[in-house]
């Protein structure tokens, strides 16, 4: 692909462009500033039933509230989906709130783990599987960190994190460090990742506010509102090195990523030049994005604004909220997306290759329907297998009094779906996507996987002070779909970090395997792909992360596999 704006210029020599021109007049120039109309009228083919009743989940989420209006209380919280013991159904946990000064519960809140019993019914494991840790819980993120076979939580919180390692037994054991605790701050989003390639997991903390009870109210027309993170120190980033034999030494410093101190938020780390290592995105609130690129030896580099991912199209920093990558224009390349606070797109960063994004919102549509909301949680996935990643963003303000403040927006929004089409554009089909689109919440973290194996990929979303909301796909789409578990062997256990593509007649696709994205949430460790009407994989080549790659030819469609390193694939179950 080929930068329209500098033709002839390799990504290099625009980069120093950048530097010698500035970015926001950059910025203006990469991004098509009159958008196209997209209907919210279109047909689709997506659609996602309101399962909440059906699902027997019963989880209520708290923010702590007291009416004091601590910023805290407005980014809580996120939520994980992951396979936690091992039987090939993907499991809940739902991360909570605690009392903040003011606030008195009769029964002390807690996070909750919910077990998927097969056929989209759940129920609680939050007291045999004693992973329900009480902290103020705001980020979490999943990976199996000793390499024992089964998936361990690291929770970012109010105040000290906690590590709680997975006995294989169903049950779950807290292990907390002054390297885990990651500081006195409000967290952020959390992910894992093998830094250096030597197949252990090390864990990325993004921190938000040091939160100071004592600062005073904020008001807006008479009202008594919550401040924005400009009111609060800065608190610093941590990445933690797994030393493989059960410790994990603070190597922030040393590591190069302490270069860049914002409010952070959400967190993805994933491979954006495709040279083989782990690199990690920040999307920081108010303040320009972090983009840490790893030189192969764990030593980082922070060059956001050079590969144009810092700020929006305008050259202006965001209230940047949830994240999520995936190749949406099958061209091969990761492109982002970033979700954002009101009266501001959310954001679609394209892939130029070359180390270089350019904002394709307004080119594509992919902010359709988002300007006037807080977004919050996101995810790409493909809703209707027809070989493109769609797009979910879960809205809902931070001010519970918003309504009564400006008539433009609400406290309660409902979601959105945005329909890829051909990998050209968006189109905001929400209101046609069936029931599970009407709630009107204020949702925050949302998981997206395929919790009842019909090759179909579910969400579940958490809302604030409410109950989640539980999508099932029901999609009637007659496209093909595949979908793979990954276990490394001389790469770290839960795969995370490993890309596979899946090349069929028609097209080929890439996936990276993720841990900690969305909105301060977990999700996606099953890899999904929607094949369309191509009814087998040509070949499947898995690049394990720090090893060799493997290629596997002629996979039926419409069967998850079982892939473990150095092993030929394994087909597993199938509710079709």
């Amino acid at each position: 692909m080929t930068c329209s704006v500098a033709p002839g210029h390799s990504a290099t020599r625009l980069q120093r462009w950048i530097l010698a021109n500035g970015s926001r007049c950059v910025f203006l120039a990469l991004a098509t500033l009159a958008a196209p109309a997209f209907s919210q009228d279109a047909a689709t083919a997506i659609r996602l039933e309101d399962w909440t009743e059906q699902s027997h989940i019963e989880f209520r989420h708290v923010d702590g509230s007291s009416g004091r209006h601590y910023l805290v209380e407005t980014v809580a919280s996120g939520l994980a989906s992951f396979d936690y013991d091992n039987d090939g159904d993907i499991d809940v946990y739902f991360l909570n709130g605690a009392a903040l000064r003011g606030t008195n519960y009769e029964k002390q809140p807690t996070n909750e783990l919910w077990r998927n019993l097969g056929q989209f019914q759940f129920a609680s494991a939050a007291k045999q599987s004693r992973a329900g840790d009480s902290s103020f819980g705001l980020g979490i993120c999943i990976g199996d960190v000793d390499n024992d076979g089964f998936a361990d939580i690291y929770l970012s919180n109010i105040g000290a994190n906690s590590l709680l390692l997975n006995n294989g037994d169903g049950t779950f054991s807290p292990v907390q460090t002054t390297a885990l605790a990651c500081g006195n701050w409000a967290g952020g989003g959390a992910s894992m990742l093998d830094v250096d390639g030597d197949g252990n997991l090390d864990i990325y903390v993004a921190n938000y506010i040091r939160f100071d009870y004592e600062l005073p109210s904020s008001h807006f027309r008479g009202r008594t509102v919550y401040g924005g993170p400009l009111l609060f120190e800065k608190a610093p980033d941590y990445l933690l090195l797994n030393d493989g034999q059960g410790g994990f030494q603070d190597i922030s410093e040393s590591s190069g990523i302490r270069s860049a101190v914002e409010w952070g938020m959400g967190t993805i780390c994933f491979d954006y030049d495709q040279d083989g290592d782990t690199d990690i995105f920040v999307a920081n609130d108010s303040t320009p994005n972090s983009l840490f690129e790893n030189d192969g030896t764990g030593k980082f580099n922070e060059l956001a604004l050079l590969a144009g991912v810092a700020y929006d199209h305008r050259g202006d920093p965001q209230g940047s909220m949830g994240i999520d990558v995936a190749d949406f224009d099958a061209d091969g390349q990761a492109d982002i997306y970033q979700t954002a606070y009101t009266k501001q797109h959310a954001t679609l960063y394209q892939n130029m290759g070359g180390g270089f994004f350019r904002d394709a919102t307004l080119r594509t549509g992919a902010g359709a329907g988002t300007f006037l909301h807080v977004n919050w949680g996101t995810g790409f996935v493909d809703l209707d297998n027809d070989g493109d990643k769609d797009l979910f963003i879960a809205n809902g303000h931070i001010h519970d009094n918003m309504d009564d403040l400006d008539d433009t927006v609400s406290y309660r929004i409902a979601n959105q779906v945005l329909e890829n089409l051909n990998g050209k554009r968006f189109a905001d089909v929400s209101k046609q996507a069936g029931s599970g689109m009407s709630p009107v919440l204020s949702s925050r973290g949302a998981v997206i996987d395929d919790f009842d194996t019909d090759g179909r990929p579910d969400i579940i979303v958490l809302n604030s002070r409410e109950r989640p909301s539980v999508l099932r796909n029901s999609s009637p789409t007659n496209d093909h779909w595949i979908e793979f578990d990954l276990v490394g062997s001389s790469s770290n256990r839960s795969a995370v970090g490993t890309r596979v593509e899946v090349e069929t007649q028609y097209r080929t696709q890439i996936l990276e395997v993720h841990s900690g994205r969305g909105y301060q949430s977990h999700f996606g460790s099953r890899l999904h792909f929607g094949l369309g009407q191509d009814a087998q994989v040509q070949r499947l080549v898995v690049h394990w992360h720090g090893s060799e790659p493997e290629t596997f030819e002629a996979l039926q469609a419409d069967h998850l596999f079982l892939i473990r390193q150095g092993q030929a694939p394994l087909q597993c179950k199938n509710n079709q």
